[in-house]
C-alpha cells in the first residue's frame, strides 16, 4: 500500500529540508491508510476492545526530503502474530530514489484491563484473513 504526499513549506527549515521528526507523521498517514485496506484502522481497534500504542520505530534517512517534493510512502505489514510491526519506505515519487527506511511496532492492549496482550488478538487475525481473500 503506498501513501502519497507533498512537503509542505511549514515542515522545512531554513535549508528548505523536511524537518526529521516529521517523518513520523508521514509515516502516520501511511500507517492509517494500510490498516483502513484491512478494515482495522484505530475507530475499528477502539471498537474491539484493544489500543494498538507503538512501543518501538526506527527511522534510517538516506537523503533529505525537499519543499514541494513529492513523496511515496510504502507500508508493508511484515509481523502480525504477536505484535503488529509495519515496514515503510519513503522514496521521491518522480524519481523513485529511496528517501527513507523506517518501521513501527505496535502491540495490542486491551482497553478494559490494561494489559499488554502475548498475542494479536483473534479480530486482526480475521480481519487479515478477510483482506488476504478478497485480494488473492
Amino acid at each position: 500500500m503506498e501513501a502519497d504526499i507533498e512537503i509542505p513549506f511549514h515542515d522545512v527549515d531554513m535549508m528548505q529540508v523536511a524537518w526529521h521528526g516529521h517523518y513520523v507523521r508521514y509515516l502516520e498517514i501511511a500507517r492509517c491508510k494500510l490498516l483502513d485496506t484491512i478494515n482495522y484502522n484505530y475507530p475499528q481497534m477502539c471498537e474491539s476492545g484493544y489500543a494498538w500504542p507503538i512501543i518501538d520505530m526506527r527511522l534510517r534517512y538516506a537523503a533529505p526530503a525537499r519543499f514541494g517534493q513529492h513523496l511515496v510512502i510504502e507500508a508493508r505489514l511484515s509481523e502480525w502474530e504477536h505484535r503488529m510491526k509495519i515496514d515503510y519506505t519513503i522514496r521521491c515519487a518522480t524519481t523513485r530514489r529511496r528517501l527513507t527506511r523506517a518501521w513501527t511496532v505496535q502491540v495490542a492492549v486491551e482497553m478494559a484491563t490494561g494489559e499488554m496482550q502475548l498475542a494479536s488478538p483473534q479480530v486482526l487475525i480475521d480481519r487479515l484473513v478477510t483482506w488476504q481473500e478478497a485480494n488473492h
